[in-house]
């Protein structure tokens, strides 16, 4: 049986794909343009990534509009992707979310630049980072994987240089006669 983790991430996702700096678009671009697809399997890819093996993470967006929505959720890389049924805002599926797993004390951190979520959230007791500070904590996670992957230079130690010099004078001094 798998283990429950103890926290949580949350992510409001269209709100993250509108104000955080690393997937800003413009209100003009429909949810059906290819940028905007983009953006949103870019956003999944980092939550993914993000989340690994230390959250459980879910990422919310905005159904209401859509009549055929069932809020239903479907999973990609383990984490959960929920767009709220029809008629109801993905605000309140997320409130839902932070309120029920701090209920069950669940670390929980819910990512969104919109106040109203986020003084909601706080009342419950859960922790909240603005759309752009997602975008920065992305940034530098990929940043620090780049540095941990960059290939080292090796240093070469040569026995010449790690004995005294008097040693090696009077190595060369048998090896010379």
């Amino acid at each position: 049986m798998a283990r429950e983790r103890k926290r949580l991430l949350v992510v409001d996702g269209y709100n993250v794909l509108r104000s955080g700096s690393r997937y800003r678009l413009s209100s003009s671009e429909d949810y059906t343009d290819d940028a905007f697809n983009s953006a949103r399997d870019r956003l999944i890819d980092d939550v993914v990534s993000l989340a690994g093996r230390d959250s459980s993470a879910i990422i919310v967006f905005d159904g209401a509009g859509n009549q055929f929505s069932t809020g239903q959720p479907t999973v990609v890389g383990g984490v959960r992707i929920v767009f709220s049924p029809a008629g109801q805002s993905a605000d309140k599926v997320i409130e839902k979310l932070a309120r029920d797993a701090r209920e069950r004390g669940v670390e929980t951190m819910v990512v969104t630049s919109d106040a109203s979520i986020q003084n909601t959230v706080f009342g419950y007791g859960v922790d909240r980072m603005s759309a752009d500070g997602f975008s920065r904590e992305v940034d530098s996670y990929y940043e620090q994987a780049k540095l941990d992957d960059s290939p080292k230079v090796a240093i070469k130690n040569t026995l010449a240089e790690r004995i005294s010099p008097e040693a090696l004078a009077k190595l060369r001094a048998l090896r010379d006669s």
